[in-house]
């Protein structure tokens, strides 16, 4: 027998034990069989209420709030991968990107985005195809920084809540996979076609969960850290001269 279980009979004996030596105790104390029988069956019978207040209720509502709790902390997980690798890397890829001229506008207009504008946002990302053109990567480049984030990517993928997020764990795995791929060829320049089609095929696929990820972000960012969002947008990994110096001030107050 298991010892979880051992303890578990234990603890359970111990406690029926307990119940029949005060229901006992309070027979010899009292010598009223009739009002103890009453009692015990009157708390019989809210058992089933009891079960249901804590069950349904209190555990449903100590649940939603562990989940919030678990779900905020995944966000400062992907602000902490943006913030370290997932926004250069989107800067260096979009920039291979045949077609981000066509929703150029719609990725640059962040600075007084509501919610309908980040739903239009979202529509546009859907339809744009989102692929990359590996002639127009420095392949050593990227190898040398994907490879210098490493251990970071690798302890991204050693945290338990990164599962709980389907869609991120699998933007990790892609570039975790194009990190290999990468690493695997120490001599990157003069590669033939066939390799660099697959390269181009890697790196589309990481390339294609990452922009959802990123306006998801975003979107997280606006609606909970305002100051936090002001930054992202100066930075945005669209804009062909990021800058992080704030100008003027917009009608809304966010940096223009």
């Amino acid at each position: 027998m298991k010892e979880e279980t051992r303890w578990t009979l234990f603890v359970a004996s111990g406690l029926l034990a307990l119940s029949f030596i005060l229901f006992v105790a309070h027979y010899l104390l009292f010598q009223d069989a009739h009002h103890l029988w009453i009692f015990f069956f009157g708390d019989l019978a809210f058992i089933p209420i009891e079960v249901l207040v804590v069950t349904l209720i209190i555990e449903r509502l100590l649940e939603s709030r562990e989940k919030e709790q678990r779900k905020e902390k995944m966000n400062m997980v992907i602000g902490t991968f943006f913030s370290r690798l997932g926004t250069p890397l989107l800067a260096t890829l979009s920039r291979a990107d045949p077609g981000i001229e066509s929703i150029g506008g719609v990725l640059h207009s962040f600075h007084h985005a509501d919610a309908e504008s980040f739903g239009g946002l979202r529509a546009c990302l859907d339809t744009h195809e989102c692929s990359v053109r590996i002639g127009r990567l420095d392949l050593g480049n990227l190898r040398r920084f994907l490879i210098s984030h490493e251990d970071f990517l690798l302890r991204l993928l050693e945290n338990p809540m990164v599962f709980e997020h389907e869609s991120f764990t699998s933007l990790l795995f892609a570039i975790e996979h194009l990190t290999e791929e990468l690493k695997a060829r120490t001599n990157i320049g003069g590669l033939p076609d066939s390799d660099l089609n697959h390269l181009e095929t890697d790196i589309g696929r990481a390339y294609r969960i990452l922009v959802p990820e990123w306006a998801g972000y975003m979107n997280y960012l606006r609606t909970h850290y305002p100051y936090l969002y002001s930054l992202a947008v100066r930075t945005n990994p669209f804009a062909e001269s990021p800058d992080p110096v704030v100008r003027d001030q917009g009608p809304t107050g966010t940096p223009s």
